[in-house]
């Protein structure tokens, strides 16, 4: 069955109580791709290859093979947000942070937004992922 594959969001937080928590998608694609980055996306495009790997281990996780996928889930979030602070996007990073997992579908004329899991909170920082 060929069905939608579960997108990958994610949320920060420095409280792991906190249930308020504003969701944003996990590696978005560009908006515009300029024709040297198209050019050079088909001959290397690794960060292409782990969103995709990214995306194939969200499938898995709903199929039943939770341990290692979510595991690997973690392992590129948390590199994720320690690359973006250490290019000075990210700031100070919050100490935790959660995924979910969401099926977009059309629904009539809008989209329809299902969350198919929401993991607990993860530290953002831990030495055994490195």
């Amino acid at each position: 069955m060929i069905g939608p594959s579960p997108r990958v969001e994610l949320c920060l937080t420095d409280n792991p109580e906190n249930d308020e928590a504003v969701w944003r998608e996990c590696r978005p694609r560009p908006a515009q791709l300029r024709f040297r980055d198209r050019l050079t996306g088909f001959f290397w495009n690794a960060r292409w290859n782990e969103t995709l790997y990214l995306t194939n281990c969200a499938e898995r996780f709903i199929q039943g093979q939770e341990e290692h996928a979510s595991r690997e889930i973690r392992r590129r979030l948390r590199s994720d947000l320690l690359r973006a602070e250490g290019e000075g996007d990210g700031g100070n990073i919050p100490a935790f942070f959660r995924f979910r997992l969401v099926f977009v579908s059309r629904d009539d004329d809008s989209l329809r937004r299902d969350v198919a899991f929401v993991s607990p909170p993860y530290q953002t920082v831990d030495p055994l992922d490195r």
